[in-house]
């Protein structure tokens, strides 16, 4: 098969299109024939040499795919070859076949397909793990959403709609908001012109920043409020005045994925098959796809995604 190798450390350049061995199943996998595959920050992180994969997953970048189970590996349940499918992935998705553990499957949703599944795995299982399982919003209390126009920023505010709580997210543009208001954002507040922290009070908060926003994510922290951390794009330290996170009674939850155990995410593929599918066959949640690149092509997805200037999701496709 072809796969993306990271020939060395360094920018979009650095990733070649080649001629890899076929992978097999392991007892527990199917292995999946890929038809598209997402991009995340992750796999640019990977790319740059930051952030290697866990032991024992792929070397190819790729954190989530959709496509067709081509076999069926011992001691797997529900899948058989011919499913259509999405999954989510150690590593490995940017090739044209990837082995993964049964329990990090998914059935392709009604309504959406085959290319669009690629675009749901990652977000999905990222903003029900974090906002709703560790976040635990409930009906009626306010989100906050950083990166509103991302990926996980537009699944998340669609979501936490479809569960009847408010939502406020952040953006760095007049288009970015203006989308962010189309697919149901309450308000929207531009960060390159307004302060975050002196407009919004919210219960749960998704953070990508990290410690550039700790202090004013704190301030902007309802009585009880829960800040979760899933990304450190402006540092990973900074100042935290525990007296006021103490006043408000409130938590910070710092949280990745990625190396989590086959159960731990399998756990959470289940939730997200049975709270969160059944709202995208709906259509109250759908992907947001800003651009479909060819696999091969994966240095200029990796161009686009790195500009800031996409709303939604980047896919590779085959």
């Amino acid at each position: 098969m072809h796969a993306i190798a990271v020939t060395r450390p360094g920018g979009p350049e650095v990733l070649e299109w080649r001629e890899v061995p076929d992978p097999r199943p392991a007892p527990g996998e199917v292995l999946i024939e890929v038809a598209a595959a997402g991009l995340n920050r992750a796999d640019l992180l990977q790319r740059q040499g930051h952030y290697p994969p866990p032991p024992g997953a792929s070397e190819f970048p790729g954190m989530e795919c959709s496509g067709v189970v081509a076999e069926v590996g011992e001691d797997v349940e529900g899948f058989r070859a011919g499913d259509e499918v999405c999954a989510l992935l150690a590593g490995g998705g940017y090739a044209e076949k990837v082995p993964v553990p049964w329990e990090q499957v998914l059935p392709v949703p009604e309504g959406v397909s085959l290319v669009e599944a690629a675009a749901l795995p990652e977000v999905a299982c990222t903003v029900w793990s974090n906002v709703f399982m560790v976040g635990r919003l409930r009906r009626g209390e306010t989100l906050l959403v950083h990166g509103g126009a991302s990926g996980i920023g537009t699944f998340a505010l669609q979501l936490a709609k479809a569960f009847g709580s408010r939502v406020v997210v952040t953006a760095g543009s007049a288009d970015k908001i203006a989308r962010c208001l189309e697919l149901g954002a309450d308000e929207a507040v531009n960060y390159r012109e307004e302060d975050f922290a002196e407009k919004v009070t919210a219960d749960v908060i998704l953070d990508i920043i990290g410690a550039k926003y700790l202090a004013r994510n704190i301030s902007a922290l309802a009585t009880g409020g829960r800040l979760v951390v899933i990304g450190l794009q402006g540092g990973a330290k900074g100042d935290l005045d525990l007296g006021r996170l103490l006043a408000k009674r409130a938590s910070i939850h710092a949280t990745a994925l990625r190396t989590r155990s086959v159960a731990e995410k399998g756990v959470i593929v289940r939730g997200v098959r049975d709270n969160v599918w059944p709202l995208v066959g709906a259509g109250s949640v759908r992907p947001i796809v800003h651009a479909v690149i060819p696999m091969a092509d994966a240095a200029h997805a990796h161009r686009v995604l790195e500009s800031g200037e996409h709303i939604g999701k980047v896919l590779l496709v085959r």
